[in-house]
Order: structure tokens, then sequence, then C-alpha cells
């Protein structure tokens, strides 16, 4: 996964938050209000606020997958050709060359199943539904050896989910954006 969608993953929780706040500079068009954003579907943090209920098996996923995913992620999450791969890569980013993966440097498993649910798969965007979502996000932490070949992922035991990279990441120490942080929890 590049480093841009991963960004890009872990900004949309906060863009969603300053989108009303911010006037369109052009006159063209209208600030986005909650509802707009409501409609665009749920912002899930890292900390797993905004995650909606339901529940997948990395079983279940592994089906999932197989079906929607490995066409362009490879059977095991190795990637193929221009598509990145989702697994692998544990203690290589200090290396000279470093292999960016769900099990290497995503920090945090909630915006792993945000971006799935939002972007994936690729031909098809944000057509998993809730279960579906939980269910590949289990199969791809699985295929990491996050999750054990039983996991089941809900709500409630996402967010428990400790990332290898978790602490890879220097935090935002901008007062507005520590301030906007706390407001959150």
């Amino acid at each position: 996964m590049s480093r841009a969608a991963v960004i890009a993953a872990l900004a949309v929780p906060l863009l969603s938050a300053f989108a009303v706040a911010q006037a369109p500079p052009s006159g063209i068009g209208r600030a986005a209000t909650p509802a707009d954003i409501r409609a665009w579907g749920a912002s899930v943090a890292p900390d797993g606020t905004g995650l909606p209920a339901g529940r997948g098996t990395a079983a279940q996923g592994q089906r999932l997958y197989g079906a929607d995913c490995a066409g362009c992620h490879g059977d095991r999450g190795q990637g193929i050709g221009e598509y990145p791969p989702l697994a692998g890569g544990q203690g290589t980013l200090a290396s000279a060359q470093p292999v960016q993966t769900v099990g290497s440097y995503w920090p945090y498993a909630t915006t792993v199943w945000d971006y799935i649910h939002r972007a994936m798969p690729y031909e098809r965007p944000g057509t998993l539904t809730v279960d579906q979502t939980y269910a590949v996000t289990a199969y791809v932490l699985h295929l990491n050896g996050i999750l054990p070949a039983d996991a089941i992922l809900d709500d409630r035991t996402l967010p428990r989910v400790r990332m290898p990279n978790r602490d890879g990441f220097v935090g935002d120490p901008r007062p507005d954006i520590v301030a906007h942080r706390h407001q959150r929890r």
C-alpha cells in the first residue's frame, strides 16, 4: 500500500470534521453539511469511534478475499504487478528496501477496516457490506500473522487489535489537532 493511500485513509476522519468549517474559496459550490458527510458513510477513527455494528471471521474473509481481492493482491497477499502487497514486510521499514504492507506499516487495524470499506474492491469501491468488511479485514490481518485463523472481528474487538507498527508514527503536536483528538473521546 502506498504511503499516500495510508495518509489518505488516516486523514478522512479529520477532514470530515473540518469540512463544515471550510468556505469554498472560489465561490462555487458550498461547504459540506453534517448531513452530506453522514451520507458518505461513517468516519472511523483509530480508536474505533465510528465503527458500525457487525462481525466477520477470518474464514469468511478468506472466501471473500479469494473472490474480490486475490486477483490484484495475490492469493497470499503478496501483490501482483502494480497492485501492492498486503502481507509480509515485517522488520523491513528501517531497511534500504522497506516493504510497506498492512502488517508492516499500518498503525491501526481500524483504519484498515475503514480503507477496505470505502475503497475496495478496486473495481467496485464501497460495495462490501459491514460484515463483509469485518471478514476481509480479519483475513488480511490473519495473512500478516496478527490474528489467528479463528479470529472474529466486530466493533468491540477490532479496536483492541495491536498492530506491529503502532508506535512507528510521530503524533501531530499542533494544538488544534490535539484539542480535536481529545474532543472525540
